[in-house]
């Protein structure tokens, strides 16, 4: 009797330990409620309180409160840490040196908009098959190296999908970094819309305002002008950043 007591009550402890290890493994890959709200908000559409006002868009998410709020909004989130979201092509971006104080933003893609770096949040859609040595590990959009992520979601559910743990990559919020008062609300919140630029036609592009010599001059002033017609900014240059390096390591989130 005394031996089959040993025995199930070792029984016992081994699947409690299973259990526990289980329950580990879960939490590890479990995204913070900040970064699942980030990733699944809504941004830019009209805010249902203040949507009579002028400039009612929701383009501010409160990392306390987890959801998106809109300029009216912000005096009831005043103590709280606050990240500004811009848009650019009909997409959420993040500017890098804000996304980067709450995240391990390492291989994935920025892109320097108007001498901004920014991070698209979310995977756009792709309309046609692409082939290319160095592609998105989640969704496949083509690439440059040494990138392996096109957006903050693609890294984040390509480790979950891996079973990393996400604690590795989240850093301790500085709410300093994120308070009302350093909010810039002066209508720089989106990049252009730019309707002509289609699935890949944004990752390297240069607007230039210098002519071009010899036989090509006129072709380039034809193109300045259809380009001004489409929305285009001429001087803005659009090229892939590079992942910042020097970067001081901080604790990682717990």
């Amino acid at each position: 009797n005394f031996s089959s007591g040993s025995c199930l009550t070792k029984m016992v402890r081994e699947g409690q330990d299973e259990e526990e290890e289980m329950m580990m493994m879960v939490a590890a890959t479990t995204k913070p409620a900040w970064l699942e709200g980030l990733i699944g908000e809504t941004f830019f559409s009209s805010c249902g309180i203040h949507e009579s006002r002028r400039k009612s868009e929701k383009n501010v998410f409160c990392l306390l409160c987890c959801l998106s709020v809109c300029p009216h909004c912000l005096p009831s989130h005043r103590s709280h840490p606050l990240l500004q979201v811009r848009r650019y092509v009909y997409h959420d971006v993040v500017r890098l040196s804000d996304l980067e104080k709450l995240i391990d933003c390492s291989y994935v893609q920025p892109y320097t908009i108007n001498g901004a770096k920014v991070i698209f949040i979310n995977q756009r859609p792709q309309s046609r098959a692409k082939v290319s040595s160095n592609v998105c590990f989640t969704c496949d959009r083509i690439l440059q190296e040494p990138f392996h992520f096109c957006s903050l979601s693609c890294k984040v559910d390509y480790l979950v999908y891996q079973g990393d743990d996400l604690s590795s990559i989240l850093y301790r919020i500085d709410e300093s970094d994120f308070t009302f008062a350093s909010m810039r609300m002066d209508g720089h919140d989106q990049f252009g819309e730019i309707s002509t630029m289609e699935d890949d036609a944004d990752d390297i592009m240069v607007i230039s305002d210098q002519s071009e010599q010899g036989n090509n001059s006129n072709k380039k002033e034809k193109k300045k002008k259809k380009k001004k017609e489409s929305n285009y900014f001429p001087g803005m240059v659009l090229s892939l950043g590079s992942r910042r390096k020097g970067a001081p390591h901080r604790a990682p989130f717990s």
